[in-house]
């Protein structure tokens, strides 16, 4: 029964292929990483709704922050690197001190800033390993959501129409409960 941030934790860490991806990541030495979004999820929703079978992932998403150097091609040879270690794993690697130039959004301050502006709550979450080597969750907005199976928009999400259609656009999109259909999606009134 996963209730709190260590049944998370134990979760994954009882997950030998996840750690060999947040292993590998961690060789990277990339400041403010983490690995977010889907990887975390996907995890947790697949456990709730009883699946035997890890559900393939569209990426594993490798976030760090770093202001010195927000040349893209670093970020690059990062996955380089990655793909380079486990090749058939589909690395996407991105700097978040220039993707809110992307997203035309105010700066963020660091790694967890950035995964707190997520479109949703359940996919705001991020893990790494720290440098003792223990097994490290952020959740900016909780665990609740993602643990009973609610999909609904980071509170940044629902300042603007223009957001809040983003939020819309990707649950469409995203179309999860094809997959999980236990899941609730939260609808925003446009």
């Amino acid at each position: 029964m996963l209730k709190y941030k260590e049944d998370v934790i134990k979760l994954i860490r009882s997950d030998e292929k996840m750690m060999e991806i947040i292993r590998v990541a961690s060789t990277l030495n990339l400041p403010d990483w983490w690995i977010c979004a889907g990887f975390v999820r996907s995890k947790i929703w697949d456990t709730l709704h009883g699946f035997n079978k890890r559900t393939e992932t569209q990426d594993v998403d490798v976030i760090y922050f770093d202001l010195k150097n927000i040349n893209e091609n670093v970020e690059k040879e990062q996955e380089k690197k990655l793909v380079s270690m486990m090749p058939t794993i589909p690395w996407s690697v991105k700097n978040q001190a220039r993707m809110h130039i992307i997203n035309d959004l105010p700066p963020y301050t660091s790694s967890e800033d950035a995964i707190s502006r997520f479109p949703e709550t359940v996919t705001a979450l991020g893990v790494k390993i720290d440098k003792e080597n223990n097994l490290v969750l952020t959740a900016p907005w909780g665990l609740e959501d993602v643990i009973n199976l609610e999909v609904k928009p980071t509170p940044y999400f629902t300042e603007t129409k223009e957001l809040a259609a983003i939020y819309e656009e990707r649950m469409i999109k995203k179309n999860w409960k094809t997959i999980w259909h236990k899941i609730k999606v939260q609808q925003l009134n446009l």
